[in-house]
């Protein structure tokens, strides 16, 4: 069984099914963040040609050390997804699949992203919120900056939602079979930053909520006695309201109401 969090998957149909989803081939390297005690990871590396794990939960070492020692193409890292130097992974991976730790699923696939150009596919087990989350379409009340950044860089797709019997001990919630393709770079960390700013303060109009998150940054880096970070609060309200204009939108509109892609012009104007 899989290790999820605190819960087992305890479906083997669905293992088989999340690997089919993948549609790998001899020639994929596969990142799995989570590899639980090996059930998935076997069945990974009997397609993939190479499987990098990552684990924390130094308890699960006996198990998934007797997976790495019966398959040539597995190789575990020991530590923290959002810690471990993706960049080191050796051969690049091509597709991610996992059932990936609920708390900090939407980080590491943001991460993965920005940090992984060599990743194309994603196929990834996440609570069902989150995959309506980074789904959700402008206007939603799940739209956020998760769903603009995940969206200017990949098609979305859930694939199944998934019943919390399958798993025991029964989780509290559903989960979701995910389906990421990339279809461009991810957006550079300033305007992704700027981006996050638009949301900071949702029910604000964009350039209001982009100044407060300046304005923010602005005091503390004054208690830090660091130079004040650019574009200033007071030049970004303006610039925001100019970029509005050009979209055609009004300059009270909301984050929540751009596409991803008025955001990405919004943010690479103001970066």
């Amino acid at each position: 069984m899989v290790r999820l969090g605190q819960n087992f998957l305890a479906d083997p149909n669905l293992l088989e099914a999340i690997v089919a989803d993948a549609a790998l081939d001899g020639d994929d390297v596969v990142l799995e963040v989570g590899g639980g005690e090996g059930a998935l990871t076997e069945r990974l590396a009997a397609r993939a040609g190479m499987v990098h794990v990552i684990e924390l939960d130094e308890r699960l070492r006996d198990a998934l050390g007797r997976v790495e020692a019966g398959h040539d193409g597995v190789a575990i890292v020991w530590g923290d997804a959002m810690r471990v130097d993706l960049g080191a992974l050796a051969p690049a991976p091509t597709a991610m699949v996992a059932n990936l730790p609920y708390a900090v699923a939407t980080p590491i696939i943001l991460r993965t992203i920005a940090e992984l150009p060599s990743l194309t596919r994603w196929t990834v087990m996440v609570q069902r919120e989150i995959a309506e989350r980074l789904r959700a379409r402008p206007g939603s009340r799940s739209y956020g900056s998760p769903s603009v950044l995940v969206q200017l860089a990949c098609e979305v797709r859930m694939l199944r939602a998934v019943d919390p019997a399958v798993f025991k001990p029964r989780p509290r919630v559903e989960s979701a079979v995910l389906a990421l393709r990339r279809r461009r770079a991810a957006i550079a960390p300033e305007p992704a930053r700027l981006v996050r700013d638009a949301f900071a303060h949702r029910r604000k109009a964009l350039p209001r909520s982009l100044e407060l998150a300046a304005r923010r940054r602005e005091r503390e880096a004054e208690r830090a006695g660091e130079p004040p970070p650019r574009p200033r609060s007071r030049e970004i309200r303006q610039a925001s309201r100019e970029a509005l204009a050009a979209l055609g939108l009004p300059e009270g509109a909301r984050a929540e109401m751009l596409t991803p892609e008025q955001h990405r012009a919004v943010a690479e104007r103001l970066a």
